[in-house]
């Protein structure tokens, strides 16, 4: 049985996050500083998702919670020697499944965010766009675009009817120049070119809005920022697409007439049996949400409202209930949510039992609605867990990456619980990485904790869970 209080510090990793340290303009990402990579069995290479902007394809959708290509990449060479299936459970807008498919091996990935899957898809398919088809659209849409500019050109489209927000998402000049491209799309692109344009279109959307990441979707005013009066909409949107088609071009001289197997499905892996035969997998890498609350549909409310995924707050509910880890305002008001897993570890239960304690007082904003989050959490890792087993092959290999977190001043080591609970259900536990970084706390653990190579009690960090099935 692995010592799973043992910090390793061989991987170098990053996913997801509780504060920001470097964000990207649009969508931005957790960054982590990490050594330098240390060949023959030390550190990955660098895990921060910044290098992803400058790499094509995965610049396409800048994520909140990416890692990079390089950590990637780095995981496929130690841990297949020959072709393989890759999943990601997880699979945000597809760092594993496109690096995968680089590399040779057939993919699958699961993702619950239609928004983010439809990404997945567009990415994974790019060698077969006709890029001519491409570049005669984007013309089109640039003679259409100054022509309604200019000429007080009345748009039929209007925003999407459930879509409301505390303040005006998009400011008047802006919001008819949105409009000229919805009447585009509506009109004159169909089928995969318009999928493009309306991908291009939901990776700049909220960057010419009054909202921004800040990480959480919200005003530009509430973070010192001035709305947004007007914007070169259109010129945005064709960069974005002209960058989109060259990396199509390039992808498809890397990928050449080779055979690519990929299979995305838009729903929780929760539901795997349905969709995977036992044992088809050679290696998963991913990361699962981590144990801070950030509520990845809710953050892409835009995205899906105007990309015509949702229509009311109804349409919401599936994904909420559905996600791997219920959102504390989906379970702070239940009485007492227990573990319903069998033989849950000891300190686990103790840590669960001491957040609880913390601030009645408070009611739903005290421990007890926490504990509640945090059991739904670790539910839903063992439901993970489950499924991981059924369709990793013998002796295939998981690495998942996650983080620890603060919870009303209790520290949760997040990755040792996932482990326990993995050695639980007969996974063996490999080791747990602990990378060398630091990383800055302060959505939901009441203080700001910054760490060098996370050995304090009070430190957070990221770390790799490393699991075989036997």
């Amino acid at each position: 049985m692995i010592d799973t209080h043992r910090l390793s510090s061989q991987f170098t990793c990053v996913k997801k996050l509780d504060s920001v340290i470097d964000q990207p303009s649009l969508f931005g990402d957790t960054v982590v500083k990490s050594d330098a990579a240390v060949p023959n069995g030390g550190g990955f290479s660098d895990p921060s998702f910044a290098v992803n902007k400058e790499i094509p394809i995965h610049r396409w959708v800048p994520w909140i919670a990416g890692f990079s290509r390089n950590f990637v990449s780095d995981a496929l060479s130690r841990y297949l020697s020959k072709p393989g299936t890759v999943l990601d459970p997880f699979a945000g807008v597809g760092t594993t499944l496109v690096e995968s498919i680089l590399a040779g091996h057939d993919v699958i990935g699961f993702e619950i965010n239609p928004y983010a899957a439809m990404a997945c898809r567009l990415k994974l398919m790019a060698h077969r766009v006709n890029t001519e088809k491409l570049r005669a659209a984007i013309r089109d849409f640039e003679v259409f675009y100054d022509h309604a500019s200019q000429n007080e050109y009345r748009p039929f489209s209007t925003p999407p009817q459930g879509f409301s927000t505390r303040s005006a998402f998009y400011s008047p000049k802006v919001l008819y120049k949105v409009l000229i491209l919805q009447d585009f799309l509506a009109k004159n692109v169909a089928g995969t070119v318009r999928d493009l344009f309306s991908l291009a279109f939901a990776s700049t959307m909220v960057s010419y809005s009054n909202y921004s990441y800040e990480p959480s979707l919200s005003r530009r005013v509430t973070g010192g920022k001035r709305d947004i009066f007007d914007f070169p909409v259109g010129e945005a949107i064709t960069a974005k697409l002209r960058q989109m088609s060259k990396d199509i071009d390039w992808m498809r001289d890397q990928v050449g007439t080779n055979a690519i197997n990929s299979r995305i499905y838009n729903t929780s892996f929760f539901n795997c049996r349905q969709h995977l035969d036992s044992g088809v997998v050679d290696l998963m890498i991913t990361s699962p949400p981590y144990l801070n609350n950030y509520h990845y549909n809710r953050n892409t409310r835009p995205h899906l409202y105007w990309l015509g995924f949702t229509n009311a707050p109804k349409d919401f509910r599936p994904l909420e209930q559905d996600n791997f880890g219920k959102y504390w305002q989906t379970v702070r008001e239940l009485d007492r949510l227990v573990l319903d897993f069998p033989n849950p570890d000891a300190e686990l239960v103790r840590s669960l039992e001491l957040v609880r304690a913390q601030k009645p007082e408070k009611g739903i904003y005290g421990g007890n609605g926490w504990a509640n989050y945090a059991a739904a959490y670790f539910n839903d890792c063992y439901r993970f867990l489950k499924c991981a087993k059924w369709t990793l092959r013998r002796r295939g290999t998981a690495l998942i990456v996650i983080g620890n977190n603060i919870l009303q001043g209790v520290m949760i080591p997040t990755d040792r619980y996932l482990a326990k609970i993995a050695e639980s259900i007969g996974l063996e536990v490999v080791d747990i990485h602990i990378p060398r970084a630091t990383r800055i706390g302060n959505s939901i653990i009441q203080s700001g904790v910054r760490v060098g190579k996370a050995k304090s009690s009070d430190s957070l960090y990221e770390a790799v869970v490393e699991l075989r099935k036997r």
